[in-house]
């Protein structure tokens, strides 16, 4: 008798804890890499269409102030990790940087509560990942056509076709597979948009219709931006004609570049088809000065913009995968990019900059049942937040070192305070000539530190300059707010316990 009372006393713990954590949500986390958000029709982009990114507006939160730390793609995954700052963390840049992953991560909490996780895709963060449950990801940056994956056991495999596709055929495969007993937390790391930006075949001239109006401030002249006047990232000067544009000169040109020179026959064909037709229009225009630039621009929005599609395309393929397989209701989805991304403002391409392009990020969240769809939100929030809400909507307790904030309780909460300023603080120092930088951006104004390459302080005044276009640091009449907002830079340096940006602050932190 008493064997049997505890044997059903048993059985009522396992079906208790089955339905427990069959109650907890499960996570769907899709990180692009140099996704714009002025390339998404849901933040207001009338020329085209992204249908998937969108349905996850309509179904949930999109934010419309949403800000990284450090806008360069392997920092960025590390911040999301971690939900610390670069400092912390120990990612500061792509070239000198490997992660630490014996490091805590909200994938290790989760992990640890009972979750399945795994991760899928782009990593580049140049170590394996830890505490997964499982993961599969591109060496490096990874390629567009027939890209190589690295596995758990450290082989690699080479699988034909698209790489977003796959990504999203191998994170079906692994959700058809999971333990349906457990809840999952699933990251889908794309390499799309990454430079060189390669469309998939289907694609190839998906926009060629539309000429693309050149944004306001195309043709900047960084006047009063010392660090802008120097850098290296114009469309017009360093966008390369061969291997971003893919016009090569001849075929043994072609053969040379590593993106094309893995294509299979197919592949090939469906892109000299159409790459070669536009490489003789040009020749037959003999084009330069302003006019090569704006052929150049109007090349560089053809593909980009047709690299993005198949990325919502596929972002849609999640979205109907839950719904098939009955886990939309319990399932949270958040889309972010890596970043930002410039499309051709100020005369860019590339990221890195506190200026808004590269520094605001395109993140959407869907979490049926406990967020109101159709929201639009207007507080700050960080891709550091992203490890804290996680772990808050999954009912783990948040690691004190998390610098991050969950997101949950401003979305449910519709008087809770946010952030009334946001601190980023970008390191790398080579690549397309861009000075290190930290900064705080308020309401209203953005003030910014440059150092190594270049020295000194740029103040925007964001209600009469939302362009950034006119640096009025030094400028009669802001002398009470460049002090006030120094003031505020030195206390989140501080809060963060940023010591290298405080050393050049000459201020202490503890």
């Amino acid at each position: 008798m008493r064997l049997r009372t505890w044997m059903g006393v048993l059985f009522s713990l396992a079906v208790s804890c089955t339905a427990w954590a069959q109650q907890r949500p499960n996570v769907i986390i899709i990180v692009s890499d140099d996704h714009a958000y002025q390339a998404i029709s849901a933040y207001g982009n009338k020329l085209i269409k992204t249908p998937g990114i969108d349905r996850i507006a309509n179904e949930g939160v999109r934010f419309d102030r949403a800000y990284v730390t450090n806008s360069i793609c392997g920092p960025s995954r590390a911040v999301i990790l971690t939900g610390k700052y670069s400092h912390k963390n120990g990612f500061k840049d792509n070239d000198h940087s490997r992660f630490d992953g014996s490091q805590n991560s909200f994938i290790k909490e989760l992990t640890k509560s009972g979750y399945q996780t795994a991760w899928i895709g782009k990593w580049h963060l140049e170590t394996k990942p830890e505490g997964f449950s499982f993961w599969e990801i591109l060496p490096g940056q990874g390629q567009y056509y027939n890209p190589d994956f690295i596995q758990m056991d450290s082989s690699k495999t080479r699988i034909q076709g698209y790489a977003t596709n796959i990504i999203e055929d191998l994170s079906e495969n692994w959700l058809d597979h999971r333990d349906t007993t457990k809840p999952f937390c699933l990251v889908i790391g794309h390499k799309a948009t990454h430079r060189e930006w390669l469309p998939d075949t289907v694609d190839l001239g998906r926009y060629d219709h539309i000429k693309f109006p050149l944004p306001s401030n195309f043709y900047d002249d960084y006047n009063t931006r010392k660090a802008a006047a120097v850098q290296d990232m114009t469309i017009a000067k360093t966008m390369t004609m061969k291997s971003d544009l893919k016009m090569f000169d001849s075929e043994e040109e072609a053969n040379k570049d590593g993106n094309v020179n893995r294509m299979n026959p197919a592949q090939r064909a469906r892109f000299d088809a159409y790459y070669k037709v536009i490489h003789k229009d040009l020749l037959a225009k003999n084009l330069s000065g302003n006019a090569l630039t704006e052929w150049k621009y109007q090349r560089y929005m053809h593909d980009y913009l047709s690299t993005a599609a198949a990325l919502d395309r596929n972002i849609n393929r999640t979205l109907d995968y839950l719904d098939k397989h009955q886990l939309t209701d319990n399932t949270i989805v958040i889309y972010l990019s890596d970043q930002g991304f410039y499309l051709g403002e100020h005369g860019w391409f590339d990221k890195r900059w506190m200026y808004e392009e590269s520094f605001r990020t395109p993140m959407l969240m869907r979490y049926p049942g406990v967020l109101k769809p159709g929201v639009i939100s207007k507080d700050f929030v960080m891709n550091l937040d992203i490890a804290p809400t996680v772990l808050d909507a999954a009912g783990v307790k948040i690691p004190a070192d998390m610098q991050g904030e969950s997101m949950l309780p401003l979305l449910k909460h519709t008087k809770q305070k946010g952030r009334d300023a946001m601190y980023y603080h970008y390191y790398e120092n080579t690549v397309h000539h861009v000075s290190p930088q930290f900064g705080i951006k308020t309401q209203r104004y953005k003030l910014i530190r440059f150092y190594e390459r270049v020295e000194g302080w740029e103040l925007f005044d964001l209600e009469k300059d939302k362009s950034e276009m006119n640096n009025v640091y030094g400028k009669k009449g802001y002398e009470a707010i460049t002090a006030q907002l120094k003031k505020q830079l030195a206390a989140l340096i501080v809060k963060y316990e940023d010591t290298e940006a405080a050393e050049l602050m000459k201020i202490e932190v503890k």
